[in-house]
Protein backbone atom coordinates (compact mmCIF):
# COMPACT_ATOMS: atom_id res chain seq x y z
CA UNK A 1 0.00 0.00 0.00
CA UNK A 2 1.56 3.38 -0.73
CA UNK A 3 0.21 6.83 1.05
CA UNK A 4 0.53 10.23 0.42
CA UNK A 5 1.03 12.71 2.90
CA UNK A 6 1.13 16.25 1.86
CA UNK A 7 1.96 18.87 4.61
CA UNK A 8 3.76 16.55 5.65
CA UNK A 9 6.29 18.73 7.81
CA UNK A 10 3.61 20.32 9.64
CA UNK A 11 1.80 20.45 13.01
CA UNK A 12 -0.55 17.68 12.21
CA UNK A 13 1.43 16.14 9.17
CA UNK A 14 4.04 15.29 11.20
CA UNK A 15 2.18 13.38 13.90
CA UNK A 16 -0.09 11.70 11.18
CA UNK A 17 2.94 10.55 9.64
CA UNK A 18 4.35 8.96 12.93
CA UNK A 19 1.06 7.05 13.22
CA UNK A 20 1.40 5.84 9.82
CA UNK A 21 4.68 4.68 10.25
CA UNK A 22 4.58 3.13 13.98
CA UNK A 23 1.37 1.51 12.40
CA UNK A 24 2.41 0.43 9.15
CA UNK A 25 -1.11 -0.43 8.30
CA UNK A 26 -3.91 1.37 7.00
CA UNK A 27 -7.25 0.34 6.00
CA UNK A 28 -6.51 -3.17 6.97
CA UNK A 29 -3.42 -3.63 4.59
CA UNK A 30 0.01 -3.13 5.23
CA UNK A 31 1.76 0.28 4.58
CA UNK A 32 4.52 -0.68 2.13
CA UNK A 33 5.24 2.88 0.86
CA UNK A 34 4.95 6.84 2.29
CA UNK A 35 5.20 9.60 0.48
CA UNK A 36 5.70 12.79 2.31
CA UNK A 37 5.35 16.07 0.53
CA UNK A 38 6.20 19.80 1.98
CA UNK A 39 8.32 22.84 0.98
CA UNK A 40 11.00 21.27 3.22
CA UNK A 41 11.87 18.35 5.97
CA UNK A 42 14.49 18.94 8.76
CA UNK A 43 14.95 15.32 9.32
CA UNK A 44 16.07 12.37 7.18
CA UNK A 45 13.37 9.89 6.60
CA UNK A 46 13.66 6.50 7.95
CA UNK A 47 13.05 3.28 5.56
CA UNK A 48 10.05 2.97 2.96
CA UNK A 49 9.64 7.02 3.27
CA UNK A 50 10.19 8.87 1.05
CA UNK A 51 10.31 12.67 1.29
CA UNK A 52 9.92 14.94 -1.84
CA UNK A 53 10.66 18.31 -0.68
CA UNK A 54 8.61 20.93 -3.07
CA UNK A 55 6.01 23.96 -3.79
CA UNK A 56 2.75 21.46 -3.97
CA UNK A 57 1.22 24.82 -5.37
CA UNK A 58 3.07 24.44 -8.28
CA UNK A 59 0.40 21.94 -9.81
CA UNK A 60 3.74 21.06 -12.65
CA UNK A 61 6.31 19.76 -9.66
CA UNK A 62 2.89 18.19 -8.48
CA UNK A 63 1.71 16.29 -11.36
CA UNK A 64 5.21 15.12 -12.04
CA UNK A 65 6.01 14.17 -8.44
CA UNK A 66 3.47 11.74 -8.09
CA UNK A 67 2.59 11.37 -11.92
CA UNK A 68 4.23 7.64 -12.24
CA UNK A 69 3.10 6.69 -9.16
CA UNK A 70 0.22 4.56 -8.06
CA UNK A 71 -1.67 5.85 -4.81
CA UNK A 72 -3.80 4.05 -2.59
CA UNK A 73 -4.53 6.60 -0.34
CA UNK A 74 -3.88 10.73 0.27
CA UNK A 75 -3.88 12.47 2.95
CA UNK A 76 -4.72 16.34 1.89
CA UNK A 77 -3.38 18.23 4.77
CA UNK A 78 -0.86 20.80 3.10
CA UNK A 79 -2.74 24.65 3.31
CA UNK A 80 -2.45 28.24 3.66
CA UNK A 81 -4.42 28.98 6.72
CA UNK A 82 -6.77 31.62 7.69
CA UNK A 83 -4.70 34.75 8.74
CA UNK A 84 -2.03 34.04 5.95
CA UNK A 85 -4.52 33.43 3.33
CA UNK A 86 -6.07 36.73 3.76
CA UNK A 87 -2.70 38.06 3.60
CA UNK A 88 -1.55 36.35 0.20
CA UNK A 89 -4.81 35.37 -1.68
CA UNK A 90 -2.53 34.66 -5.01
CA UNK A 91 -0.29 31.95 -2.77
CA UNK A 92 -3.75 30.60 -0.69
CA UNK A 93 -4.91 29.76 -4.34
CA UNK A 94 -2.27 28.10 -5.36
CA UNK A 95 -2.19 25.41 -2.36
CA UNK A 96 -5.85 25.61 -1.48
CA UNK A 97 -7.10 25.01 -4.34
CA UNK A 98 -4.98 24.41 -7.12
CA UNK A 99 -2.95 21.79 -5.31
CA UNK A 100 -6.00 20.48 -4.09
CA UNK A 101 -7.79 20.05 -7.72
CA UNK A 102 -4.57 18.98 -9.19
CA UNK A 103 -4.08 16.17 -6.91
CA UNK A 104 -7.79 15.18 -7.33
CA UNK A 105 -7.17 14.70 -11.31
CA UNK A 106 -4.03 12.75 -10.72
CA UNK A 107 -7.02 10.18 -9.00
CA UNK A 108 -8.67 10.51 -11.95
CA UNK A 109 -5.77 9.84 -14.34
CA UNK A 110 -4.95 6.54 -12.12
CA UNK A 111 -8.34 5.49 -12.52
CA UNK A 112 -8.52 5.74 -16.42
CA UNK A 113 -5.15 4.12 -16.43
CA UNK A 114 -5.51 1.21 -14.14
CA UNK A 115 -8.51 1.27 -12.55
CA UNK A 116 -8.04 1.75 -9.13
CA UNK A 117 -9.08 4.98 -7.37
CA UNK A 118 -7.30 6.19 -4.26
CA UNK A 119 -8.45 6.95 -0.78
CA UNK A 120 -8.66 10.63 -0.80
CA UNK A 121 -8.79 12.16 3.03
CA UNK A 122 -9.45 16.24 2.81
CA UNK A 123 -8.59 18.21 5.89
CA UNK A 124 -11.19 20.81 5.29
CA UNK A 125 -11.92 23.69 9.03
CA UNK A 126 -14.76 24.92 10.41
CA UNK A 127 -13.61 28.04 8.79
CA UNK A 128 -16.13 27.04 6.40
CA UNK A 129 -19.21 28.33 8.45
CA UNK A 130 -18.38 31.86 8.99
CA UNK A 131 -21.39 33.40 10.93
CA UNK A 132 -22.76 30.77 13.19
CA UNK A 133 -26.43 30.04 14.44
CA UNK A 134 -27.04 29.44 18.34
CA UNK A 135 -26.35 25.53 17.04
CA UNK A 136 -24.55 23.97 14.67
CA UNK A 137 -25.73 20.98 13.15
CA UNK A 138 -25.31 18.94 10.41
CA UNK A 139 -27.88 20.91 8.49
CA UNK A 140 -26.33 24.25 9.32
CA UNK A 141 -25.39 25.66 6.04
CA UNK A 142 -21.88 26.84 5.47
CA UNK A 143 -21.06 30.62 4.94
CA UNK A 144 -17.90 31.17 5.12
CA UNK A 145 -16.30 35.21 6.08
CA UNK A 146 -12.72 34.23 5.51
CA UNK A 147 -10.48 33.44 1.92
CA UNK A 148 -9.41 30.24 4.11
CA UNK A 149 -12.32 29.42 4.40
CA UNK A 150 -14.22 29.79 1.23
CA UNK A 151 -11.72 27.75 -0.69
CA UNK A 152 -12.28 24.94 2.16
CA UNK A 153 -15.53 24.35 0.71
CA UNK A 154 -14.47 24.75 -2.68
CA UNK A 155 -12.26 21.72 -1.76
CA UNK A 156 -14.96 19.89 -0.14
CA UNK A 157 -17.27 20.58 -3.42
CA UNK A 158 -14.75 19.50 -5.40
CA UNK A 159 -13.88 16.01 -3.24
CA UNK A 160 -17.84 15.22 -3.61
CA UNK A 161 -18.00 15.79 -7.16
CA UNK A 162 -14.52 13.73 -7.81
CA UNK A 163 -15.70 10.93 -5.67
CA UNK A 164 -18.95 10.76 -7.38
CA UNK A 165 -17.40 10.15 -10.91
CA UNK A 166 -15.97 7.21 -9.12
CA UNK A 167 -12.37 8.89 -9.53
CA UNK A 168 -11.70 9.46 -5.24
CA UNK A 169 -13.24 8.07 -3.05
CA UNK A 170 -13.14 10.60 -0.75
CA UNK A 171 -14.08 11.89 2.51
CA UNK A 172 -13.58 15.38 4.26
CA UNK A 173 -13.23 16.29 7.51
CA UNK A 174 -13.88 19.70 8.94
CA UNK A 175 -11.34 20.32 11.67
CA UNK A 176 -11.61 22.74 14.60
CA UNK A 177 -8.68 24.01 16.59
CA UNK A 178 -5.78 21.37 17.20
CA UNK A 179 -3.78 21.77 19.99
CA UNK A 180 -1.33 22.52 21.28
CA UNK A 181 0.94 23.76 18.14
CA UNK A 182 4.15 24.54 18.78
CA UNK A 183 5.52 28.42 18.36
CA UNK A 184 5.91 29.22 14.67
CA UNK A 185 5.28 31.67 12.35
CA UNK A 186 2.25 30.27 10.46
CA UNK A 187 0.20 33.30 10.27
CA UNK A 188 -2.56 31.31 12.38
CA UNK A 189 -4.45 34.25 13.91
CA UNK A 190 -5.78 31.02 16.50
CA UNK A 191 -2.39 30.42 17.63
CA UNK A 192 -3.16 31.77 21.21
CA UNK A 193 -5.25 28.66 21.63
CA UNK A 194 -2.41 26.81 21.94
CA UNK A 195 -0.06 29.43 23.35
CA UNK A 196 -1.92 29.46 26.75
CA UNK A 197 -2.02 25.59 27.19
CA UNK A 198 1.81 25.82 26.33
CA UNK A 199 2.65 28.85 28.71
CA UNK A 200 0.75 27.61 31.74
CA UNK A 201 2.07 23.79 31.48
CA UNK A 202 5.30 25.61 31.79
CA UNK A 203 4.31 28.15 34.59
CA UNK A 204 4.64 31.44 32.70
CA UNK A 205 2.50 34.04 32.83
CA UNK A 206 -0.06 34.16 29.56
CA UNK A 207 -2.58 37.35 28.29
CA UNK A 208 -5.23 36.11 27.06
CA UNK A 209 -6.95 37.83 24.33
CA UNK A 210 -10.92 37.01 24.76
CA UNK A 211 -12.63 37.09 27.90
CA UNK A 212 -13.00 34.35 30.92
CA UNK A 213 -16.69 33.79 29.57
CA UNK A 214 -16.35 33.29 25.81
CA UNK A 215 -16.38 30.02 23.88
CA UNK A 216 -14.30 28.27 21.03
CA UNK A 217 -14.11 24.77 19.82
CA UNK A 218 -11.25 22.80 20.02
CA UNK A 219 -9.30 18.91 19.55
CA UNK A 220 -6.27 17.66 20.86
CA UNK A 221 -3.52 16.54 18.45
CA UNK A 222 -3.77 12.96 19.37
CA UNK A 223 -7.57 13.05 18.94
CA UNK A 224 -7.64 14.39 15.51
CA UNK A 225 -4.93 12.04 13.51
CA UNK A 226 -7.29 9.23 15.27
CA UNK A 227 -10.07 10.82 13.16
CA UNK A 228 -7.94 11.42 10.38
CA UNK A 229 -6.98 7.86 10.53
CA UNK A 230 -9.85 6.25 11.31
CA UNK A 231 -11.23 8.74 7.92
CA UNK A 232 -9.21 6.76 5.29
CA UNK A 233 -11.10 3.27 6.81
CA UNK A 234 -14.29 4.42 6.15
CA UNK A 235 -15.80 4.29 2.68
CA UNK A 236 -17.99 7.14 0.80
CA UNK A 237 -20.25 4.19 -0.49
CA UNK A 238 -20.34 2.81 2.93
CA UNK A 239 -21.75 6.05 4.40
CA UNK A 240 -24.34 5.93 1.94
CA UNK A 241 -22.87 8.89 0.21
CA UNK A 242 -22.38 11.14 2.64
CA UNK A 243 -17.89 12.70 1.97
CA UNK A 244 -18.09 16.01 4.49
CA UNK A 245 -18.38 15.60 8.13
CA UNK A 246 -17.81 18.38 10.82
CA UNK A 247 -15.85 16.61 13.53
CA UNK A 248 -17.11 16.49 17.28
CA UNK A 249 -15.38 18.48 19.50
CA UNK A 250 -15.33 20.03 22.94
CA UNK A 251 -16.84 23.17 23.08
CA UNK A 252 -15.96 25.28 26.34
CA UNK A 253 -15.09 29.01 27.51
CA UNK A 254 -11.77 30.34 28.82
CA UNK A 255 -12.58 30.30 32.24
CA UNK A 256 -13.43 26.35 31.99
CA UNK A 257 -9.73 25.99 30.16
CA UNK A 258 -8.43 27.46 33.02
CA UNK A 259 -9.95 25.58 35.44
CA UNK A 260 -8.61 22.33 33.47
CA UNK A 261 -5.26 23.79 33.30
CA UNK A 262 -5.11 24.15 36.96
CA UNK A 263 -6.57 20.64 37.93
CA UNK A 264 -3.25 18.89 35.16
CA UNK A 265 -0.89 21.77 36.18
CA UNK A 266 -1.69 22.78 39.90
CA UNK A 267 -3.98 26.25 41.32
CA UNK A 268 -0.85 28.22 40.78
CA UNK A 269 -1.49 28.35 37.32
CA UNK A 270 -4.65 30.43 37.83
CA UNK A 271 -2.54 33.72 38.84
CA UNK A 272 -0.35 33.44 35.52
CA UNK A 273 -3.36 34.62 33.44
CA UNK A 274 -4.56 37.71 32.56
CA UNK A 275 -7.62 38.84 30.66
CA UNK A 276 -7.44 41.77 27.91
CA UNK A 277 -10.42 40.91 25.54
CA UNK A 278 -9.63 41.94 21.88
CA UNK A 279 -12.88 42.55 19.52
CA UNK A 280 -11.72 40.62 16.72
CA UNK A 281 -9.95 37.76 17.99
CA UNK A 282 -13.51 37.21 20.26
CA UNK A 283 -15.53 37.75 17.11
CA UNK A 284 -13.13 34.93 15.53
CA UNK A 285 -12.98 32.41 18.17
CA UNK A 286 -14.80 33.95 20.88
CA UNK A 287 -18.61 33.24 19.87
CA UNK A 288 -18.54 29.60 19.18
CA UNK A 289 -22.39 28.56 19.53
CA UNK A 290 -23.49 24.82 20.74
CA UNK A 291 -22.35 22.01 18.38
CA UNK A 292 -24.30 18.66 17.40
CA UNK A 293 -22.30 16.10 15.09
CA UNK A 294 -24.88 13.16 15.23
CA UNK A 295 -23.83 11.90 11.27
CA UNK A 296 -20.13 11.43 12.73
CA UNK A 297 -20.75 10.43 15.88
CA UNK A 298 -23.04 7.87 13.91
CA UNK A 299 -19.84 7.14 11.42
CA UNK A 300 -17.49 6.38 14.38
CA UNK A 301 -15.45 9.71 14.71
CA UNK A 302 -14.81 10.82 18.45
CA UNK A 303 -14.20 14.25 20.22
CA UNK A 304 -11.96 14.08 23.34
CA UNK A 305 -13.13 12.73 26.53
CA UNK A 306 -13.55 16.08 27.91
CA UNK A 307 -11.80 19.05 29.18
CA UNK A 308 -9.23 17.72 31.50
CA UNK A 309 -8.35 14.97 28.76
CA UNK A 310 -7.98 17.52 26.21
CA UNK A 311 -4.81 19.13 28.55
CA UNK A 312 -2.86 15.86 29.31
CA UNK A 313 -3.20 15.12 25.60
CA UNK A 314 -2.58 18.66 23.94
CA UNK A 315 0.82 18.60 24.80
CA UNK A 316 2.11 15.18 23.66
CA UNK A 317 4.83 15.12 21.36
Amino acid sequence: MHVVVTGAAGFVGRALTQRLISDRALCGQRIDQITLMDLAFEDAAPGGVRQLPGDIGDTAWLASALGAQTVDAVFHLASIPGGAAEQNYGQAKRVNLDATQTLLELGQRQVQQAGKRPVFVFASSIAVFGAMPETVTDDTLPHPQMTYGAQKLVGEVLVNDFSRRGWVDGLSLRLPGVLARPPAPTGQLSAFLSDIIRELAAHRPFVCPMAPEVTTWASSLPNVIDNLVHAASKSGTALEGQRTFTLPTLRYSMSELVDAMAEVHGERVRALVRFEPQERMEALFGRFPVLETPAAIKAGFVADENLTTLVRRALIA
